[in-house]
């Protein structure tokens, strides 16, 4: 496993993390400023009909591009509204193309909202992954399928365990060149009774690995994720049997935390990944 101690440049901040509160240009100068090699945005802080200034900021920065956050969920009640959500997916393949990230971070969606299938669900978004193919092989981009937590089936991931993305992604696979990965987060996944095997079987899928921690008594499994260190995640052993199989990514950190990291002062907030990230990680 890789020692990251003194090792930031192998790091990357998710923009979440630091709570969405400044412009892309000015968190970029925060986290190269603290060491850091890469940086996750989301879109949403990205003007994604001129994307070269940020790109050009993030490059002014010295930093690389981790990933890019996130799809719009595939899930829809109608045709039409797949079509779209498949649209603007494409053309968010394309603004990571000019930004320069390797993957587009996607989450999936959960039921349609006036849907209670599971299995029409997943089949829809099955396909909406299908569709996207082509346009991420013309990009050189791929798609980074995040499997989220089961608490989240319902609003936002029908993709619920890593073994179901290992699956999908064996399902996807045309016989092209390869597209469709997996991000893992440590968040989503800790609790898997399954979760070694799952790693291995994953280990050719594997494009992120996030870290945060789940708190013990956590007050919003949204917004309540915790800093590494202070949960109940074994932070260095899951990211030993990722890097077991031969990922050697950076280790994102990615943390939602409205009542407390947010409302902090974002270079304390960075000093304290840092920390972190070499002790816990």
């Amino acid at each position: 496993m890789r020692d990251l101690t003194g090792r930031l440049d192998l790091c990357c901040i998710n923009t979440a993390t630091l709570g969405h509160r400044e412009p892309i240009e000015r968190i970029a100068e925060r986290v190269a400023r603290a060491g850091f090699g890469f940086v996750t945005p989301w879109r949403h802080e990205i003007d994604e009909k001129r994307p070269q200034a940020a790109a050009a900021a993030i490059r002014a920065a010295g930093l690389k591009l981790g990933g890019y956050c996130r799809t719009t969920y595939l899930s829809a009640d109608d045709a039409a509204g797949r079509r779209e959500a498949i649209a603007d997916n494409q053309r968010a393949i394309e603004v990571a193309a000019e930004l320069g990230a390797p993957f587009l971070v996607a989450v999936v969606g959960g039921l349609a909202p006036h849907s209670s299938d599971a299995v029409a669900g997943r089949g829809h978004i099955l396909d909406g992954i299908a569709a996207l193919r082509p346009t991420l092989r013309a990009c050189g981009v791929r798609l980074a399928l995040e499997p989220l937590h089961p608490f989240y089936a319902a609003d936002r991931s029908l993709l619920s365990t890593l073994a179901q993305a290992v699956d999908w992604c064996e399902q996807l696979d045309d016989g092209g060149p390869p597209c469709i990965g997996i991000a893992l987060d440590a968040y989503h996944v800790w609790w898997d009774p399954a979760l070694s095997a799952s790693i291995a079987r994953a280990g050719p899928h594997l494009l992120a690995l996030h870290v945060c921690d789940w708190l013990r008594t956590t007050r919003d499994p949204l917004l309540d994720r915790g800093m590494m260190g202070d949960g109940v995640i074994d932070l260095r052993a899951l990211r030993a049997a990722a890097e077991a199989t031969g990922f050697a990514g950076p280790v994102e950190v990615e943390i939602f935390s409205q009542a407390d990291w947010w409302t902090r002062d974002p270079d304390d907030v960075l000093a304290t990944c840092s920390e972190r990230l070499q002790r816990f990680c």
